[in-house]
């Protein structure tokens, strides 16, 4: 079973600080660096260290910093899929504060202008049985197509609707598996009662939900099952929340991969995020292929 994960890849430039600035604030950054990032590059490595096989198809610009953006990948992934545009790479700035929290201002031209089921072979790759992976960053349109083919042939698709645009969100009745956290569930439904919130977005066609709550761990909802199921989160001191998100996508597509099913795929997301947590960066935070193996080997296959 193939997993094909459609998103960006860029640059993330990292701040640290002790607190988050206020309005019209300047702080200077406890430390900063530059390292390889994007939802879509994050949850394709994490997908492929579950050991499954992992195809990014994603979009660069035809400058510096793509190329530099295209080796790191080449050096994560064995298929990565690139459109290249005349246009700036795109690239993300995220600021930590001294308790793991994050917010992330990020540039997307590349991930606009990119449209995979005109510009790239992705339909004709995608196998019946195969798992197909979109997050927010391309347009609505765009999303909307990947998602619709899929279906089509016969994978299974996950959507994690993360960044939000309302004013073109992906059709969530395309996503066999919908991804969201606490402040997007709130973000699309109104409702602070994530249970709630949870069944909303049940009604308007998402196959099974799931809301992640940070180090509460998550709520499902399956179609088959008559209400949501929390699942805990192992307990750790969290240093660095930013890369936990896409940690758990990837990774709940590569177990789903590996034939898991979904309960325990959202279990081993879990583990493995919660890992991330404790350390700094996005990608650089994500566990090993040893450790995911080790956290595999652990769940219960029922």
């Amino acid at each position: 079973m193939h997993v094909h994960v459609v998103g960006n890849a860029c640059v993330d430039t990292t701040f640290r600080l002790g607190r988050f600035p206020a309005a019209g604030e300047t702080l200077n950054a406890a430390a900063y660096a530059d390292g390889l990032g994007g939802k879509g590059a994050n949850q394709a490595v994490a997908a492929a260290r579950t050991g499954t096989a992992v195809t990014l198809w994603t979009a660069l610009g035809k400058d510096p910093l793509g190329a530099w953006i295209r080796s790191r990948l080449d050096m994560e992934l064995s298929d990565v899929q690139v459109s290249d545009f005349d246009l700036p790479s795109d690239r993300s700035t995220i600021v930590i504060d001294g308790g793991g929290e994050n917010f992330i201002v990020s540039g997307v031209a590349c991930c606009e202008a990119f449209d995979p089921i005109a510009q790239t072979a992705l339909a004709r790759r995608i196998t019946p049985g195969d798992i197909l992976v979109c997050q927010g960053n391309l347009r609505g349109a765009a999303t909307n197509a990947c998602l619709r083919a899929a279906r089509e042939i016969g994978a299974r698709t996950i959507l994690n609707a993360s960044p939000i645009d309302e004013a073109a969100f992906p059709d969530i009745s395309l996503a066999d598996i919908l991804v969201v956290n606490q402040s997007e569930a709130k973000a699309l439904t109104g409702q602070a009662d994530m249970t709630a919130a949870a069944g909303e977005l049940a009604a308007r066609g998402a196959g099974t939900v799931v809301i992640t709550l940070g180090a509460k761990g998550c709520l499902m909802l399956c179609r088959d099952q008559p209400a949501t199921l929390p699942l805990p989160a192992p307990h750790v001191e969290a240093l660095d929340t930013s890369g936990a998100g896409d940690v758990f996508c990837g990774c709940l597509a590569g177990g789903l991969a590996r034939g898991m099913p979904v309960i325990s795929a959202v279990r081993l997301a879990l583990a493995a995020a919660a890992i991330a947590v404790t350390r700094p960066g996005t990608l650089l935070s994500c566990p090993s292929a040893s450790e995911i193996a080790a956290l595999v080997d652990q769940m219960e296959f029922s």
